[in-house]
């Protein structure tokens, strides 16, 4: 038996479900042609048109927190041009969560900028947090009676790491002076945005605000422990790509390699750590590894279930705070392990000994997966793109049996996770 004190909950990003032709920056990738198989977040799963059918089904599977995010081209398709009709449906989407008694932890942003913000350089000019504090301030205003909970940024790292490093992402850059400057700007943009969070809802008169940002962590190894190199490389990658940024959002600490922006200064600046896992990294250089035979998912990362925790202890040495998982899954197409590595991965959080508030699975169904399109599938609910046809899979059962049992039983562990083996 496992017992859960964690509330599980789900995630997905506006892009990856929402659908339609919006004028954002993973649109314009798409019709340039860089997504594995073709596909484009046109389609998604259209769940701007079918909300309440997926809302529906998070509440017959017992979910009490959703942590979503809002598209900002949608939201402003140019600047200072907002869409009010947009913000409505938003406003009813999440009217209608609070009615079937799930909670919003709302991500203002999740790796896509509009067209518009793009074209003035985005989060490369320093000049532009301004912009981007002047939506959060749009946001929270539509939002903040119905939100109490914030994500200002996802995955800064990643997003910088992606678009101006090794190119994989909009908009496609290799320069790392430029994606060490976005990860700076990005710094100061969160640091800013967390004070005008408190201080809008405050004036609102609302209580219980909590913001954070969605950082993700891995685990980095040297790939050879006898290698000196490796184990040079491993502390210093392990710096730049996720414990400078973790320092500069949480406390205001601007080291090497990031510099400061906008006037900022050191401080606290999360009521939640906000944590991202998925994989271990094999350091052998500058670049992304994995350990021969060990166990993978099918976009080949590595398997390593501890850790979530690791990654969740080395935050909470930085700064005390409730730990949300906000996102934690993996690409298996067939179902096949998924309820292995939800069990293993809640397992080794519950044994940390750390106040781990909240899970968020990624992802709920189903979506549009960046550059890898609809090729690979992270969901506990199968989409089938073409019919839009929703179908809760084997690890979806598991995770419902989960929330309401606050747990795994043993009969549980027999029917769903002992069957299932990783790929090596």
């Amino acid at each position: 038996m496992l017992k859960l004190d964690i509330q599980l909950g789900v995630a997905s990003a506006a892009t990856q479900i929402e659908g339609g032709n919006v004028a954002h920056t993973w649109s314009d990738w798409a019709q340039k042609g860089h997504i594995k198989d073709g596909a484009s977040p046109a389609r998604a799963d259209d769940h701007w048109k079918r909300f309440r059918e997926d809302i529906d089904l998070m509440a017959e599977l017992g979910i009490r927190v959703y942590r979503l995010s809002v598209e900002w081209a949608r939201l402003e398709p140019l600047q200072g041009n907002y869409d009010e009709t947009a913000a409505a449906r938003y406003r009813e989407l999440l009217i209608y969560m609070r009615s079937k008694g799930i909670a919003p932890l709302l991500t203002i942003h999740h790796f896509t900028n509009p067209l518009w913000f793009e074209a003035l350089g985005g989060f490369a000019e320093p000049a532009n947090i301004p912009v981007f504090l002047t939506f959060v301030e749009f946001a929270v205003k539509r939002f903040g009676d119905l939100v109490s909970e914030y994500i200002t940024i996802n995955e800064p790292n990643v997003f910088a790491v992606s678009g101006y490093m090794d190119g994989s992402f909009p908009p496609g850059e290799h320069a790392i002076p430029r994606a060490l400057r976005v990860m700076s700007v990005m710094a100061a943009c969160h640091i800013k945005a967390y004070a005008l969070i408190h201080k809008l809802r405050r004036e609102a008169g609302f209580d219980g605000t909590k913001v954070g940002f969605a950082h993700h962590g891995r685990v980095f190894a040297p790939k050879s422990p006898k290698n000196l190199w490796h184990r040079l490389y491993t502390p210093l990658v392990a710096r730049m790509f996720q414990g400078a940024v973790a320092r500069a959002f949480l406390l205001g600490k601007f080291g090497f390699p990031l510099r400061r922006y906008g006037g900022t200064k050191p401080g606290e600046y999360a009521d939640f750590l906000g944590l991202n896992y998925y994989a271990r990294s094999a350091v052998s250089g500058f670049g992304d590894g994995v350990f021969d035979n060990a166990p993978k998912n099918d976009l080949g990362w590595e398997i390593y279930p501890a850790g979530i925790a690791q990654c969740a202890k080395e935050l909470y040495a930085l700064l005390p705070r409730p730990i949300y998982i906000t996102e934690n899954g993996t690409c298996d197409n067939e179902d096949s392990f998924r309820c292995r590595y939800i069990y293993e991965h809640l397992k080794a959080l519950a044994e940390s000994g750390l106040p781990v508030a909240r899970y968020c699975h990624w992802c709920f169904t189903d979506n549009f997966e960046w550059c890898e399109g609809e090729s690979a599938r992270f969901g506990i609910v199968r989409v089938d793109y073409e019919t839009q046809r929703r179908t809760v899979k084997r690890s979806g059962e598991f995770y419902a049996a989960m929330i309401a049992h606050q747990g795994v039983t043993d009969g549980m562990f027999a029917e769903y996770v002992a069957p299932q083996e990783y790929h090596r």
